[in-house]
């Protein structure tokens, strides 16, 4: 059957419908849908609620959990209670934290050695070439939502003396900052890349100068002995003379100097750019690299056998852990005056990106409805907004999109652990807002040229964020420094920067999940060509096909033990 059946522009043949054909297959799409609705509530059992309750277990589990750990959390902040015990209280989300986080390296490596391994050079490149420009362009639009909110609803009017500062910033220089992204590209040492990543540290060391003068205070050379005119006796005592009055002055001041160092935490990028050589080289052994193709496919497959154990304990965790913050929290009062309207704007700026831009692309390109899409990737997004980080949301990415909505293993391999380390829209997004915010606390007029620069500069800093230690300090130092804005200021915003981090993390999963469907959708002819040549018998078919079989497999054994 052709798939074209499913589109609202595209007729059963694949030629265009024009406006009136689809605004008519719209209007006979939602009363057919509202007519299956109303069957389905005439016919509905307590069979019915039962098994959509086992189907939707973990998304129902994961949004209790959350509504769960808010309401708990209010109802304890009034106990106050010591720095200690919000610790103990937060165990349980600290121990998901890490279990997450357990299985983002092996995941992130072998997913991408097996997607990489799995397509020859060619869809590669066709692949990675939709893959960037989706990334390079949900960026660009999320950057200019950002200075576009910020422009509008203008919420630094006024002073910055009433803003609470909280924290030190540590004044990076973007030189050095990019140095260190570049070096991360190349670990010199995988194991080491595994938990540590290249950072510049600073030190200071004694520098000595001697400065010569003569008496006068003029530089040596502008006043020399006279002409030996005279005799020689008479010329050996002025140039004793001379000597006798010169004098050197000794300086000494302290230099910073940049120095090789570390941070913990593991070079994402580093490993992502080793393992997508690494893959390629693998696809290009064709037969040779078998053995290594179905070893990294199996080290996938038993992760994410991992991850379906492990998610059984998310909703625990994310409660605890929303809880947690929401304790920990010193004064509720911050979010008042002009910092609630910051957090207001950033809040709706990533809204229409999330909420208005994404699905308006994966429509656009699929001609899909791009609710239920959201809506199978519900358990990420909670996920998300509970550990803040994308890279420890992986496994429950993967999980949405190859078992929940179908999407071809070949391509979540591929997008999602590169889309986790380098697509970040509300990254982007929230860095541009802020700069911007922090000029008008400032009460600096900021002209065409410097928000342009404030632009490039958020695109790129986010981009290379996953690959800079301590990312979201650094990239928005990078961002104030650009346009000569005061770094200090950044602790103007840091006090409710954990609710916001979260709020962006939510977004840059999304793009990223979106980003997989919609390539996966533009890539249909490279994965049809793709299928007869794969060796390896778990990608020889999209894994949307795998399902089906393995569902009607599953029906067929119900039928027969049903007969018995």
């Amino acid at each position: 059957m052709s798939s074209h059946g499913n589109s609202l522009f595209l007729r059963e043949s694949g030629q265009r419908l024009g406006r009136v054909g689809w605004l008519q297959r719209l209007q006979e799409s939602l009363q057919q849908r509202a007519l299956r609705t109303r069957l389905r509530l005439q016919t509905m059992t307590r069979e019915h609620v039962l098994r959509f309750l086992r189907r939707n277990a973990f998304i129902l589990l994961t949004v209790s959990a959350v509504v769960i750990g808010v309401s708990l959390a209010f109802a304890l902040r009034p106990y106050q209670l010591t720095y200690r015990q919000i610790k103990y209280f937060s165990f349980p989300g600290e121990l998901l934290m890490r279990m997450l986080q357990m299985l983002v390296l092996p995941l992130i490596v072998s997913s991408l050695v097996t997607g990489m391994a799995s397509l020859d050079n060619k869809a590669t490149g066709r692949m990675g070439m939709r893959a960037a420009v989706y990334y390079m362009v949900t960026t660009v639009i999320a950057v200019f939502i950002g200075i576009l909110m910020v422009t509008i609803i203008h919420p630094g009017k006024g002073s910055k003396e009433g803003l609470h500062r909280e924290g030190r910033i540590e004044t990076i220089p973007t030189a050095d900052a990019f140095m260190d992204l570049v070096r991360n590209m190349f670990p010199p040492n995988l194991v080491e890349a595994c938990f540590k990543q290249f950072k510049t540290q600073y030190s200071t060391r004694l520098v000595t100068r001697t400065i010569v003068r003569t008496e006068n205070g003029s530089e040596p050379g502008t006043s020399m002995p006279p002409p030996s005119s005279m005799d020689n006796g008479t010329s050996l005592l002025e140039n004793v003379t001379w000597a006798l009055g010169t004098l050197q002055e000794v300086l000494s001041f302290e230099e910073t100097v940049p120095v090789p160092g570390s941070a913990n935490g593991i070079n994402a990028l580093g490993l992502v750019v080793f393992s997508v050589a690494f893959g390629l080289v693998i696809g290009g052994m064709k037969h040779k690299g078998r053995v290594l193709r179905d070893f990294f496919d199996s080290l996938n497959e038993a992760i994410m056998r991992m991850v379906g154990i492990i998610i059984w304990y998310a909703p625990v965790g994310i409660l605890f852990l929303i809880a947690g913050k929401i304790l920990e929290m010193e004064d509720m009062a911050v979010l008042g005056g002009q910092l609630g309207m910051y957090t207001l704007t950033v809040i709706v700026g990533l809204f229409l990106h999330a909420g208005g831009v994404l699905p308006l692309i994966y429509f656009l390109i699929t001609h899909r409805n791009p609710f239920p899409f959201i809506g199978g990737m519900l358990q990420a997004l909670i996920t998300a907004m509970g550990t803040s980080s994308s890279s420890a949301t992986l496994p429950i990415t993967f999980r949405c999109l190859e078992e929940g909505l179908g999407v071809d293993r070949r391509i979540t391999r591929f997008v999602l652990p590169v889309g986790a380390t380098v697509n970040m829209d509300g990254t982007a997004l929230y860095e541009a807002l802020a700069a911007i915010f922090i000029a008008q606390v400032n009460n600096y007029e900021l002209n065409l040229g410097q928000i342009t620069t404030i632009s490039i500069t958020a695109t790129a800093a986010s981009i290379g964020a996953a690959g800079i230690p301590q990312a979201g300090l650094v990239t928005m130092v990078i961002v104030l420094t650009s346009v000569g804005l005061p770094t200090e200021d950044i602790t103007l915003i840091i006090a409710v920067d954990w609710f916001l981090d979260r709020l962006r993390t939510m977004t840059n999963v999304l793009g990223d999940s979106i980003g997989a469907a919609v390539i996966e959708h533009l890539s249909q002819r490279e994965l049809e060509l793709q299928e007869a040549e794969l060796t390896l018998p778990s990608l020889g078919k999209p894994y949307k096909s795998l399902m089906a079989q393995e569902k009607g497999a599953s029906r067929g054994r119900g039928g027969n033990e049903s007969a018995m």
